[in-house]
């Protein structure tokens, strides 16, 4: 090969990294298995003439100033809030859950009195997460948090990951707090935005510069081996020196040898209706209904003065690749934390490779954590 440095993935890690070693003067290929760039942040516009997000909601949050300013040079951007919401037993409450959902499904008197409570217990602060409140020895407050952990967290959690509630790592479950108030809004980052055109048009921003070349539909594991002696990385069977940032997952690139690393998947059901809403807000989570888990209304992620409305239906499935399915969400749990700490310790003794990303690192990466980790990346390197 040509070229300075190898990338495996055209998502954001690998995007980044490799505006970024061009900008140092590096040649850098890039390999992509899809047949377009931005992996799940990949968006179009639809036959109804909707922009839709091919693999699922995303906006991009920070408390970062410094990672927000990243993305604007490549791109120009507007700000949305995201608004989040469950329903189940024919209601409708924002998430996180707040005093709006005690409101709906507690009696008024009931509801004063936990509102109340609530602000004094826990004066001073605006949120806590469920394992927190589970934990909390009153019983109305432990009840509450009881009663959202029966009827959302433990029906999404089950459909979302496949496991029960008590084998998840207890970091995914304090992702989404409970507020103390009325306040509204999936995120509290003070940078909260979307692209004014694309998530696609960020990308090809983002990667056009000289010095990066892209190979798309080009699965780089159909000729990348490690070897024998597990210390070398193998291009079509010849040894490679020059650095190979990794972002796919880490367990195929060692021919799963210690055994295959959890990831969830998604199924998506496309519909459209010819109408104004759907649903109340954007990505509303339907804990309780079969199978599936979510619906996100496109016409309004962002929002888009269209005729009638295209939206997603999301079922969680097991990645299995045999299958023709795309490996999504990392399943924390202890014993898979353990089983990737195998395959971190195999990449160490390979000096030019360098793992990167949510499948690569095996974690559940935001895009801002996931650009964060990509400016680390092109810190680290000596290059």
């Amino acid at each position: 090969m040509d070229k300075d440095v190898l990338i495996v993935g055209c998502g954001l890690c690998g995007s980044v990294i490799a505006r970024e070693l061009a900008e140092k003067g590096l040649q850098v290929q890039i390999l992509e298995r899809r047949n377009h760039i931005g992996g799940n942040m990949y968006d179009y516009t639809d036959k109804h003439g909707i922009l839709v997000q091919k693999y699922g909601p995303h906006t991009f949050h920070t408390k970062e100033q410094h990672l927000y300013e990243y993305i604007c040079r490549y791109a120009d951007w507007q700000p949305y809030k995201l608004t989040c919401g469950a329903a189940w037993d024919d209601k409708y409450t924002p998430t996180p859950f707040n005093f709006t959902t005690i409101d709906t499904f507690y009696p008024k008197e009931a509801a004063t009195n936990l509102k109340d409570k609530l602000l004094r217990v826990f004066q001073g602060r605006s949120t806590a997460t469920v394992v927190e409140v589970l934990e909390h020895p009153d019983p109305d407050i432990r009840g509450y948090a009881e009663f959202l952990f029966r009827e959302d967290y433990a029906p999404y959690t089950a459909k979302q990951w496949g496991i029960s509630p008590d084998e998840i790592d207890p970091s995914v479950l304090k992702r989404v707090p409970l507020r103390f108030s009325y306040e509204e809004g999936y995120f509290d980052d003070p940078y909260q935005v979307m692209p004014v055109n694309s998530f696609e048009a960020f990308f090809k921003s983002l990667l056009n510069h000289p010095n990066i070349s892209i190979k798309l539909e080009h699965d780089a594991l159909e000729f990348l081996t490690v070897s024998s002696s597990g210390t070398e990385l193998l291009l079509g069977g010849k040894s490679i020196s020059f650095p190979l940032i990794y972002t796919g997952a880490l367990d195929e690139l060692f021919a799963c040898c210690a055994g295959r690393l959890p990831y969830r998947s998604l199924r998506f059901e496309w519909k459209y209706e010819e109408k104004e809403s759907l649903q109340e807000a954007p990505v509303v989570a339907y804990p309780q209904a079969p199978g599936y888990t979510r619906i996100t209304e496109y016409k309004k992620l962002p929002h888009q003065d269209v005729r009638g409305t295209s939206y997603a239906v999301e079922y969680p499935l097991p990645y299995q690749p045999e299958q023709g399915t795309e490996p999504y969400y990392p399943v924390l749990t202890e014993e898979s934390k353990q089983q990737y700490e195998l395959y971190r310790q195999m990449a160490e003794k390979i000096p030019n490779l360098i793992p990167c990303g949510r499948l690569a690192d095996f974690q559940y990466y935001n895009m801002d954590q996931a650009l964060k980790r990509a400016l680390e990346v092109v810190d680290s390197l000596q290059i």
